[in-house]
């Protein structure tokens, strides 16, 4: 019924007590029978930004790590306690790429099972239009080996692995010249 990273497969102890006793009630709550806590699986939030060139190509980054090393992704991160998901695109691209962004836009947000060490990270990945002075003084650091701007028609979704960046982008090109 559930995969094998669904945390319903994962979580077997108590983050309180350290119990056993923990059990799934449900597809994504739980209920420790020695100390009580209940503890509920909800989204992570995550960003994703969209940056064109004077082409009007889309800024993709590739993957330095695993989940999908080497493939596409929209550059972007989960966002942190405490953060609004606009503080969180600019740090997120300042992390990446090394570059600013400013007059950030929402553009809209896709549900994502991002699958991490063996357990399955249920986001919602909010997708946003931003600007920046300058696009050559991109370096990709952190999570990210290179970055490329391809034309949205003509992205390969083979090269997508997350569900919600293909949405985004279905959403962009369906949308074009309306944002």
């Amino acid at each position: 019924m559930y995969s094998n990273t669904h945390p319903v497969n994962v979580l077997k102890f108590c983050p309180r007590c350290g119990s056993a006793q923990f059990m799934a009630t449900g597809s994504r709550s739980f209920l420790c029978k020695d100390c009580s806590f209940n503890y509920y699986v909800n989204a992570s939030s995550a960003v994703a930004v969209l940056l064109f060139n004077e082409k009007g190509e889309l800024l993709f980054t590739r993957r330095a790590i695993e989940p999908h090393f080497g493939k596409l992704d929209l550059p972007g991160g989960f966002i942190d306690p405490m953060e609004s998901a606009e503080q969180a695109a600019v740090r997120e691209i300042k992390e990446e790429l090394g570059i600013q962004i400013h007059s950030l836009k929402y553009f809209c947000s896709y549900p994502n099972e991002y699958i991490f060490s063996g357990f399955s990270v249920y986001t919602l990945d909010l997708a946003f239009m931003a600007q920046t002075e300058s696009l050559h003084q991109m370096t990709p650091m952190d999570d990210i080996s290179s970055f490329e701007f391809i034309q949205p028609k003509s992205v390969d979704l083979k090269e997508l692995p997350s569900i919600s960046m293909k949405n985004i982008l279905k959403e962009l090109i369906q949308r074009e010249g309306t944002y």
